[in-house]
């Protein structure tokens, strides 16, 4: 379980790094719904620090607002179930 969440949210930092590289040389981007995918699948905090340290998708409310809930979401699931 450790290792499946390292690798989801490093999987998640970079899509969130390879998405603001792609919109920087106006090529294909990742698609919203990927990184909310990524994140909803345990990459919730790799997501978020992404967003901040690539400066991508801060200015976006449904990602500013979106990420923190879904981190808290799965922290609240770990702290019933865990």
């Amino acid at each position: 379980m450790t290792l499946y969440l390292v690798c989801i949210n490093l999987a998640a930092f970079v899509l969130m790094g390879l998405d603001k590289r792609r919109a920087r040389y106006r090529q294909w981007r990742i698609p919203e719904k990927l990184l909310f995918l990524s994140a909803l699948l345990g990459g919730s905090a790799g997501a978020w620090a992404g967003m901040y340290v690539f400066r991508h998708k801060t200015r976006h409310w449904y990602f500013v607002v979106g990420m923190p809930v879904i981190l808290l979401a799965q922290l609240l699931l770990i702290r019933f179930f865990g």
